[in-house]
């Protein structure tokens, strides 16, 4: 296998937009994000965490007790983030406050809805974009109001598949 420096990318900078389900979503890595997807801001220094869980099961034989089989029993696409910015959008996907406004976030046990993200990753004209047509914020991080650090609102967004089985889509490409 050649090896070859040009492949290998970093996360330099990039956005997380969200938008209803259903909203519009790119084909590629380069074509422009749908206005009625909003970009959620500054993230914090940690970046974006993709993370995948599965579960497996062993199916034992008789015979000496050898694993002859092992089935997948459950898998989990996630992306855990913090954002910085205390917007409007940004409350409203942490706090599941659908009538959130720039004055007021009402805290109750709503549960967050469905909605589409995209996440861009940019390394200069290179870019790695992850489309999720169906996430939800299933996790929040605490909140801390401390001196000399930024609010952040940590939350993990899970996956789910779409009509074609698909929980995220990664399209890779280069800007003119």
């Amino acid at each position: 296998m050649a090896l070859v420096a040009d492949n290998v990318r970093v996360a330099v900078t990039g956005g997380v937009y969200v938008g209803a389900i259903g909203t519009a979503t790119p084909a590629n890595a380069t074509a422009a994000v749908d206005a009625k997807l909003k970009d959620l801001g500054y993230i914090s220094e940690d970046g974006v965490t993709q993370s995948i869980d599965s579960d497996t099961s062993e199916i034992k034989a008789w015979q000496n007790g050898d694993v002859v089989r092992v089935i997948q029993t459950s898998h989990k696409v996630t992306f855990q983030f913090t954002l910085i910015e205390t917007n409007e959008e940004v409350l409203k996907l942490f706090y599941a406050d659908t009538t959130a406004n720039g004055s007021l976030v009402r805290m109750t046990g709503a549960q967050s809805p469905h909605q589409t993200f995209v996440l861009d990753v940019l390394d200069g004209k290179k870019v790695l974009r992850i489309v999720i047509p169906d996430g939800q914020v299933t996790e929040r991080g605490e909140v801390t109001y401390k001196n000399g650090e930024a609010v952040g609102y940590q939350v993990t967004v899970t996956a789910y598949p779409d009509s074609q089985g698909v929980k995220a889509y990664k399209h890779l490409g280069t800007k003119l």
